[in-house]
């Protein structure tokens, strides 16, 4: 929001910005961008861009922001539109010149020139660009003091733009120009010439470079461009001209095409050379498992094409792979919900300070993680205050320790002599004199300098190795044009063998035409980095230091790492439930034993036995299905848990049939002879034959086995593992406990088990429907039929309630395990006391009573006969008496007769 102040302040500038441009209108203008000229007020924040007109360039800003305390940025700098002199001023031939001010050839701009050693100057050493945009005085020329020929090799150097990294690289390769041209074991027919030009690191600015390079005098037998994108431009035009292409600043890896770049070289190695070192350094480590994260720009997406397929040959998997345009947030939180542990960051420095900020949020970071880095950040990049992030210095600090970083080895480490017999201190002395003091860290390409110097000792080496095969065959190198095959391809060939010690190590390269080079790997310890190793590419060759440092006990494990771990059923349930089933199988035995050795008495006969036992046995089959049901990989392997599975399931369909089909059939046929009323009478004297009750056992029992059987053949079943979430262990270990449970399945388990539940649930229905109606029934051909109805009600809601809440409790080994066999246990065990209890209670009451009858009767034969003798004396006593009195006969007879009577 603007005060009144600002606002007015702001116009009045406007006002005078107008005015300070009134001389400026003649050659350029302002451009206002999506504003209508009737504005009068500009906002903040609000930019201008200054436009010149014909062949004027802008010196100074080009644009300028509105600031919001009413000024304009850069305010002390002055734009002006100025006449640009002819650039070919800028470049001597055997020469060098010097531009003052640097920058583009304009009004006021000074040349200096000088020649190279062997060379003098004809003309005026100096020349300055006046306001009609020409030179004052013509360009001078560098001649020979002696007979030489001279090959010209035409250079693009970016002195400014995004890479100004011509401003060492020029300076170290004009050095190594002027070593070889003063060395007689190499050309000395031969003098070579650079011929350059500032191409800004600007594809377009390197167009029109290009076409000066091409269309004027003298012929260049070889270009020599900087900057990956100039790199393209150059090397795809210079095919049609038949010229080679010598890069030494470009590392992109779309330059590494032969079918494309058919004359590309480059002692910049490509951006994948970073790829072989992080195989190798993974395979050290023993990781076999990797994640990425890059920034979406070609140069990163090509390299992490190439890391991709190298990782693919290594038998490494890149597991996690993220990208991002500018804010890195989602990727990185990607990253840690999938696990990554080794990650490779692809992206610029302002970028890395973007993602370490959110590493630091999320945690990534510490002793179950490594980074691996560019190298080319400069040491301190993650201390430097950037107003993008909302992180400290020490958040980042905290973040980024640790972290692997490779980079290109561009100054050979060791103390050697290379073929130009300098070494890379010596040579790093050198060009801080030519650079005249200038501060290493602000001159653009001071790193890449002994890549541009190495390069012209390639490209010098090469052409001497040609001259002699061109003689041979009656050539010259002289003789170079752009419509010459032959020439091109013994440069080619000669570089493509090119094998030498240099300032920058090893000159080798590979079948793309790129740099093969060493690798220096480094690591953040305690804020610097140190050096743990160099990698060698060419030579596959590692060299490890040995003083790499881990916050933990070593490297990180590329994963958590996951331990299976199988749920078993808990063995003291397994034993507590098993001595129940065993009981129950102990009671059917005597229960069948009973029932087998009282088959002759006449109320058991009436309870149908036959069907009693195969009560008897159907329940000690399923109390034996407890057995394998309690049965998992705890006890037995797993190739055999199949036959434990089918083993449990016809244990337990069978033992159903047998157990509740004959307590089914006796209620059915109650039900059928003695429910209707009309024929009640009548068929309470009809005789049940045994046979149509076992026949209905028998269908019932056919019935489960074949179902059994066509479910074991068609859809046999076989063991599945259910995985529940991971679990951390208590110890502060990095890993993860994965459950697992196996279970009994086939391919349509839901489908069978729907047919077998809805055919055995209708059966139970049924049967405790036949129960209830002939509840008040009273018959002695089924004389047990009420206490085959009351075990009918009990095993039907045990496994009505038993089946839905096992499968939902499947999960669950102990419940699961608990609540169906335990429903099998009480069912057989309710079953068995309620059909045999009172059968024995019966049976053994009688066989007392008769005991006890028998012992009776033996007591009243004894006195029967001791009263009939003591009657029989009696009667003779009243026989005597009977003599003395009148009617003593009939009164004995009578006596005797009273006697008798009361016995």
């Amino acid at each position: 929001k603007l005060t009144i102040y600002h606002v007015a302040v702001i116009y009045l500038h406007y006002l005078e910005t107008e005015l300070s441009l009134s001389a400026l209108v003649v050659d350029g203008g302002i451009r206002y961008r999506g504003l209508t000229q009737d504005v009068q007020i500009l906002p903040v924040d609000y930019e201008i861009e200054y436009i010149c007109r014909g062949n004027r360039v802008i010196v100074g800003p080009k644009v300028r922001k509105c600031l919001p305390n009413g000024t304009w940025t850069d305010i002390a700098q002055h734009s002006r539109c100025l006449l640009l002199c002819p650039r070919v001023w800028t470049s001597l031939e055997n020469g060098r010149v010097t531009v003052k001010p640097p920058g583009p050839p304009v009004e006021g701009t000074v040349l200096h020139y000088s020649c190279h050693a062997g060379f003098i100057l004809e003309g005026r050493n100096i020349s300055h660009c006046t306001k009609l945009g020409k030179w004052d005085a013509p360009k001078p020329t560098c001649l020979c003091e002696y007979l030489c020929q001279c090959l010209y090799i035409g250079a693009l150097f970016p002195m400014s733009g995004g890479w100004p990294g011509g401003q060492a690289c020029m300076p170290s390769a004009q050095m190594a120009l002027d070593l070889v041209n003063n060395r007689s074991d190499i050309l000395p027919d031969y003098e070579l010439e650079l011929i350059h030009y500032d191409s800004m690191c600007d594809p377009g600015e390197a167009t029109k470079l290009l076409y000066d390079l091409l269309y004027t005098e003298p012929i260049k037998i070889v270009l020599m461009p900087g900057c990956s994108g100039v790199s393209t431009l150059v090397a795809e035009a210079a095919r049609m001209w038949n010229l080679i292409v010598l890069s030494y600043g470009s590392s992109s890896p779309a330059l590494s095409n032969r079918q494309r770049f058919p004359t590309f070289f480059r002692t910049h190695p490509s951006a994948t050379l970073h790829n072989p070192t992080r195989v190798q350094l993974f395979q050290k480590w023993k990781w076999t498992r990797i994640a990425t994260i890059q920034q979406t720009t070609e140069v990163f997406t090509s390299t992490l094409d190439d890391l991709e397929q190298r990782t693919k040959e290594a038998g490494i998997e890149i597991s996690v792979r993220q990208s991002f345009l500018t804010d890195p947030a989602v990727a990185v939180k990607n990253l840690k919900r999938q696990d990554a542990r080794i990650i490779v960051g692809l992206f610029y420095e302002t970028e890395a300070r973007k993602v370490f900020c959110e590493v630091f949020k999320e945690k990534l970071y510490g002793k179950k993680y490594v980074w691996f880095l560019i190298g080319w950040y400069a040491d301190n990049w993650f201390k430097i205050k950037d107003p993008a992030i909302n992180c400290t210095v020490e958040n980042m600090t905290e973040a980024v320790e640790g972290h692997v970083t490779t980079e290109i080895v561009m100054l050979n480490p060791e103390t050697v002599r290379g073929v130009s017999n300098m070494t890379s201190q010596e040579f790093i002395a050198a060009l801080m004199s030519r650079l005249g003091g200038m501060n290493p860290e602000e001159t653009g390409g001071f790193q890449e300098a002994p890549l541009a110097y190495d390069a012209v000792w390639a490209l010098a080496l090469a052409l001497n190795k040609t001259v002699a095969p061109l003689k041979a065959k009656g050539r010259r190198l002289e003789d170079f044009n752009y419509n010459n095959h032959d020439i091109t391809s013994e440069i080619y060939r000669a570089l493509n063998t090119s094998s030498f010690e240099g300032v920058s190590g090893q000159v080798v390269f590979d079948a793309q035409g790129s740099r093969m080079a060493m690798t220096l790997i480094e690591q953040l310890q305690g804020g610097s980095y140190k050096k743990i190793g160099y990698y060698d590419s060419s030579q596959k060759n590692l060299s490890w230091f040995g003083n790499d440092v881990w916050i933990g006990a070593g490297p990180p494990a590329d994963r958590t790492v996951v331990i299976e771990e199988y749920r078993f059923l808990s063995q003291k349930l397994f034993a507590a439930v098993s001595v129940f089933a065993g009981l129950g199988i102990l009671l059917g035995i005597v229960c069948l034993t009973f029932n087998i050795y009282n088959g002759n008495v006449r109320y058991i006969q009436n309870s149908q036995p036959y069907l009693n036992n195969m009560t008897a046995v159907g329940c000690m089959m399923a109390l034996a299905a407890v057995f394998p049901l309690g049965i998992d990989g705890h006890h037995v392997h797993r190739s055999q848990f199949p036959v434990v599975c089918q083993f449990r399931l016809w244990l337990l369909g069978l033992g159903f049939s047998l157990a509740y089909g004959s307590m089914f059939t006796k209620i059915w046929w109650v039900h059928t002879l003695f429910t209707k009323k009309e024929e009640k009478k009548e068929k309470k004297k009809q005789h049940l034959e045994p046979w149509k009750l076992y026949a209905t056992v028998g269908v019932l029992l056919a019935i489960d086995f074949l179902s059994l059987m066509i479910w074991q053949i068609v859809d046999p079943l076989h063991i599945t593992v259910e995985k529940f979430t991971k679990e951390a262990p208590k110890e502060d270990l990095d890993v993860l406990i994965q459950p697992l449970l196996e279970h009994c399945n086939s391919e349509k388990m839901n489908t069978w088990l729907g047919v077998v539940y809805g055919y055995k649930g209708l059966l139970l229905l049924l049967g405790i429907f036949l129960a209830y109606e002939t509840k008040s029934v009273s018959t002695e051909k089924i004389n047990d039929h009420r206490a085959v109805g009351m075990a009918i009600y009990n095993v039907a809601v045990l496994c009505l309630i038993t089946a839905p809440v096992t499968m939902i409790l499947s999960s669950q080994q102990d419940a699961s395990f608990a609540f169906a066999s335990l429903a099998i246990v009480f069912s057989a065990y309710i079953t068995l006391v309620v059909l045999f209890v009172p059968k024995v209670s019966v049976v053994l009451g009688r066989k007392v009573q008769t005991v006890l009858l028998s012992g009776h009767s033996e007591d009243r034969f004894v006195h029967q006969q001791q009263r009939r003798g003591e009657i029989q004396a009696a009667g003779e006593r009243e026989q005597g008496t009977a003599k003395d009195h009148p009617g003593g006969e009939d009164t004995r007879y009578f006596t005797l007769n009273r006697h008798t009577h009361i016995y």
